[in-house]
């Protein structure tokens, strides 16, 4: 199992937005620029992030992202979520006349590892890091 490096890059600029000390948009080049990724890149992934209500967009010359739901709500699932999406892990590809017995354990695996997900808040971290503005 795997995430994609759109969700790093999503959970990283999520924990920078949130660490930021001020409600000040911060621009997306200085976003990339902390994570050594391409503006142009990183500009997709923080439009998913905005269509996910996770933050917002300010334009205009101090224009820029910064959060937009309460910091203290905002969780790692939220976010993964926000970027791949809701789907299953696991499918089961094969025909079952019943229900399939893997599909079953995969799954509430899976169920556990989100529930955990949701308990981790990126306000938590953000609270071991210092932000250079």
């Amino acid at each position: 199992m795997k995430y994609s490096k759109a969700t790093n890059y999503a959970l990283h600029t999520m924990l920078f937005l949130v660490a930021a000390s001020s409600d000040k948009p911060v621009g997306v080049a200085q976003l990339a620029e902390k994570q050594g990724v391409s503006p142009t890149y990183l500009s997709k992934i923080l439009t998913k992030l905005v269509k996910a209500g996770l933050i917002e967009s300010a334009s205009g010359a101090n224009g820029g992202y910064r959060v937009k739901r309460k910091k203290e709500e905002i969780s790692f699932l939220d976010i993964i979520h926000a970027i791949e999406g809701t789907a299953s892990l696991f499918d089961c590809s094969l025909n079952h006349p019943a229900e399939c017995l893997i599909q079953r354990v995969m799954v509430e695996a899976e169920q556990k590892m989100e529930q955990h997900l949701l308990n981790q808040k990126i306000v938590e971290l953000a609270a071991k890091i210092t932000v250079d503005s």
